[in-house]
Parts: structure tokens; C-alpha cells; sequence
């Protein structure tokens, strides 16, 4: 069962990377890099500040820290310790057949993806965060998650499956630390 699950998933990445053409392949290669988000991440710390109590924006922030933190390390655990599956383009028998964009592949193992874990949380958590305020943000978010995620299957460093439970585990840890967030600011009201 699980080797058929595996094989579909390669079938399933060879077929989505090979899709690619370099007429798109620049876009892809920004989309995937965190750097180029900062403006993003500065608009939404920034609609997350206009909270009337600045010292409850100092807790949030603390918070989105501690939440990038923990899926960034629970990511380094599966793909270095629990799970270690090489990537698509370390694999050995998918040689000649990635379409690798980037110019080197990242680390060996690559269960499950970190840029999927780290933008799901954070679509999950600001979309929860300031879904009254602005009605179709969540939307946006996940949509922007969901690019993110098929952005590293284009490029050529993760599979569907690593990508998929990224987010998943992502989505899961966003509504986690959202919740936290929520019953740390109601405790500190009631100082």
C-alpha cells in the first residue's frame, strides 16, 4: 500500500514538474523564495497592529514567532530524523527526469516541505486573525499557501506528498498557535 502511494506520488511530481517551461520558470524561482515575501509579511504585521492594544501586538508577534519556530523544527525532525526521503532531485533512480530549476537541489531529505508548512501556517493564522476585519483574506492566504506549495514541486525539490502534508500539518499548526494566541490575549485582559 505504501510503495503504490509512493510510486503514484512520483508519477504524480514527475508529471506536474515536467509541465514546467522556462517561460515560466523565473516566476516560479521568485514565488518559492521567502525574501520576496517580506513586503507581504511587513502588510499583514501591519493590519495585525492596527489591535487597539499595542502590548497584545507584541504578544501576536511573539506568538507568529514561536509558530514559524515550531513547524520550521518539527519540518528539520521528519525530514532529518523520522522520515529522511531524499527529495526528488537526490533520488537517484528520478536522474535525468527532474526538471530542476534552482541551480543546487537544498538539503538531501525532503519529507515534508517547510516553505508548505511555513506559509500554511501563516495564511491559516493572519487569515483566522483578521477574518473580521477583511472578509475574503483567508481566501487569499490560502490560495497564496497553495501556490507556495506547488511552487517547490515545479522547481523540482519536493513531491506532492511533502508538499500536501506540509500543508496539512501547516493548516493544523496555524489554527494551533491562532487558538494560543486567542487564549493568551483573553488572559491578559483579564490583568
Amino acid at each position: 500500500m505504501l510503495e503504490q502511494l509512493l510510486q503514484l506520488d512520483t508519477e504524480l511530481f514527475l508529471h506536474l514538474n515536467n509541465l514546467g517551461s522556462t517561460t515560466w520558470d523565473a516566476f516560479w524561482m521568485f514565488y518559492t523564495t521567502k525574501f520576496y515575501w517580506i513586503p507581504l509579511y511587513a502588510v499583514l504585521l501591519f493590519l495585525i497592529f492596527k489591535m487597539p492594544n499595542p502590548k497584545i501586538f507584541i504578544l501576536t508577534v511573539v506568538v507568529i514567532f514561536l509558530m514559524v519556530l515550531f513547524t520550521d523544527q518539527v519540518t528539520n525532525l521528519f525530514k532529518k530524523v523520522l522520515v529522511m526521503r531524499l527529495r526528488p532531485c537526490h533520488d537517484p533512480a528520478l536522474e535525468g527526469l527532474v526538471r530542476l530549476v534552482k541551480p543546487f537541489c537544498g538539503g538531501e531529505y525532503g519529507y515534508f516541505s517547510g516553505h508548505a508548512s511555513n506559509s500554511m501556517a501563516v495564511a491559516v493564522f493572519s487569515g483566522l486573525m483578521l477574518r473580521y476585519r477583511y472578509k475574503y483574506l483567508i481566501f487569499i492566504m490560502l490560495f497564496w499557501a497553495a501556490l507556495m506549495g506547488y511552487s517547490r514541486i515545479y522547481i523540482g525539490v519536493h513531491y506532492p506528498l511533502d508538499v500536501v502534508s506540509g500543508m496539512v500539518f501547516g493548516a493544523l499548526s496555524g489554527f494551533l498557535f491562532y487558538k494560543l494566541d486567542k487564549y493568551l490575549q483573553n488572559r491578559f485582559r483579564m490583568r
